[in-house]
């Protein structure tokens, strides 16, 4: 199981560049395109981010306006986030995510490097439950126990989200437009 095994390798030592090492100089659509590539672990080409991809998260306000056709690494962090977690939960959910994550004065840097030791966490143990099944031949075993831990970190995930709901009133899109709006706004007057 050569393979299962250097996946595990790569869920152990694969992880997003940290907010230090993320260009600090703006970049182009086909750059960020391009660098986005080596923050995330893939399984294929189906799961690439697009500019349509981007053009759309910034439309529905899950990501800032780009500075004059150019993006800086608050907008990496919000991709990075964006393309992790769209795996496994729907726009509004990150969209409310998003916004409680960075509510009040949480510098956008704060809530990366958060997003970050999560994600360390989670890849660190999933990699470590893989040895059990790194060897064996039963590949369908393998894949109902790890579709099994997703559907339970997934029940709990939207308990967490329904929580977070029920205390947020919903804000419609106008609104979550002039909150990325404030946002922004708030980083470049800090």
């Amino acid at each position: 199981m050569e393979e299962i095994s250097a996946f595990r390798q790569q869920l152990e030592s694969l992880r997003p560049a940290d907010w230090e090492m993320l260009p600090d100089f703006p970049l182009y659509m086909d750059q960020v395109l391009s660098y986005m590539e080596r923050q995330t672990i893939r399984l294929d080409e189906s799961d690439a981010l697009t500019a349509s991809m981007v053009n759309n998260y910034t439309k529905n306000a899950l990501v800032p306006r780009a500075e004059g056709k150019k993006y800086n690494r608050e907008h990496l962090a919000y991709l990075t986030f964006i393309c992790i977690l769209k795996q496994v939960m729907s726009s509004r959910d990150m969209d409310l995510l998003i916004r409680r994550e960075l509510d009040g004065d949480r510098p956008v840097e704060d809530g990366y490097r958060a997003f970050l030791g999560s994600l360390d966490g989670a890849l660190s143990s999933t990699a470590k439950e893989l040895e059990r099944y790194e060897d064996t031949d039963k590949l369908a075993d393998a894949a109902v126990h790890f579709g099994l831990l997703s559907y339970a970190a997934g029940l709990v995930s939207r308990r967490y989200v329904a929580q977070l709901r029920s205390q947020t009133p919903e804000m419609d899109k106008a609104e979550r437009k002039k909150a990325a709006k404030a946002r922004k706004e708030h980083k470049t007057d800090a």
